[in-house]
């Protein structure tokens, strides 16, 4: 099976950060990752989504030098990842999916720790743990001790252990797994900063409402197989999801007078009504059209509360279970 692979607006101006080709990775009588070729741009949120056993933590671990893969190679720019493992860790901060922390120390002592692994000098150490525990919003937290943070406040200490090497490139694995809906929020808005300051992050999940709200770029795999990668929009159109909009009413007694404007507009097909005042619809043309329906529909008297795409997440997860599910059957 071809995957495919679609172009990103990074990928046309930008070199990209690291260059995976033809990847496998073998245990035993197992085949955890089958000739994956991938291209990572610099700066972007890039998003692996997969089931569980899709191959997504053997391959960050590979990314990570944590493994070496059975076939194939990975680039850093212009370093092979199997010939200089020491210098690519010290351009990567991993966070595993699951993380070990130290219950005794307290959340600086705990920073401190990890910046002495790194090798970063005593005397610049303190700085930069504050300047880490600021970022993720843990000073008030400096002297408590690790065992008595919530969930999503350790999940936030260990992207800063992360981050103590300021490295190039994150790479979070299930970083969203097991925090309540809040924390996921503080999460997302933090990769953004994150990517903000210049770093590439790379983030693996199944929960695929987060990696569509967050992510600039993703790969889907399953079964070790690379299915398609690109732009997250264009990943979507092109596995069928198209382009989508929404369109709400104040009352509820004129959507069918909405729909019947909509059903005379060419760019609009598979018009839904799935709940009270709502209207869903498939759309193929571009933003002037859109400006133009809504301008219709204002003139037409229909009392619109609002008028917008499709939030991405849910488009995301209906083209993840079709093509998994056909890749499945065939």
């Amino acid at each position: 099976m071809q995957p495919m692979v679609l172009p990103s607006p990074a990928t046309v101006t930008t070199e990209p950060l690291i260059k995976i080709q033809h990847v496998s990775k073998r245990y035993r009588n197992t085949n955890a990752l089958r000739d994956i070729s991938l291209e990572i741009p610099r700066g972007t949120i890039f998003g692996l989504i997969g089931p569980n056993g899709a191959g997504k933590t053997t391959l960050l671990r590979i990314l990570a030098a944590l493994l070496t893969p059975s076939d194939g190679q990975v680039w850093f720019e212009q370093q092979e990842v199997t010939r200089a493992p020491a210098i690519i860790q010290r351009k990567v901060g991993y966070m595993p999916d699951f993380f070990g922390v130290y219950p005794d120390l307290t959340s600086a002592e705990y920073l401190e720790f990890y910046a002495g692994i790194h090798g970063i000098p005593r005397q610049k150490r303190a700085g930069i743990v504050n300047d880490l525990l600021e970022l993720v919003e843990l000073s008030s937290k400096r002297d408590a001790m690790v065992e008595t943070l919530s969930r999503g406040m350790k999940q936030r200490l260990c992207l800063a252990r992360a981050l103590v090497h300021d490295p190039e490139i994150l790479i979070l694995d299930e970083p969203a797994s097991g925090l309540d809906p809040r924390a996921r929020v503080e999460l997302r808005e933090l990769v953004r900063t994150l990517q903000g300051m210049g770093k590439t992050v790379l983030i693996s999940s199944h929960i695929l409402l987060e990696l569509a709200e967050m992510c600039t770029d993703i790969a889907i795999l399953q079964n070790g197989e690379l299915i398609i990668a690109g732009d997250v929009e264009k990943v979507i159109r092109q596995l069928g999801g198209g382009r989508q909009i929404e369109i709400r009413l104040l009352d509820n007694a004129r959507v069918e007078d909405a729909v019947q404007h909509l059903k005379n507009v060419t760019d609009i097909q598979n018009l839904t009504t799935p709940e009270d005042r709502l209207i869903q619809a498939d759309f193929s043309g571009d933003d002037q059209a859109l400006h133009h329906i809504l301008a219709a529909l204002i003139n037409a008297g229909l009392p619109i509360v609002s008028f917008a795409p499709r939030s991405g997440g849910g488009r995301l997860e209906e083209v993840f279970l079709n093509i998994t599910e056909r890749n499945s059957q065939s």
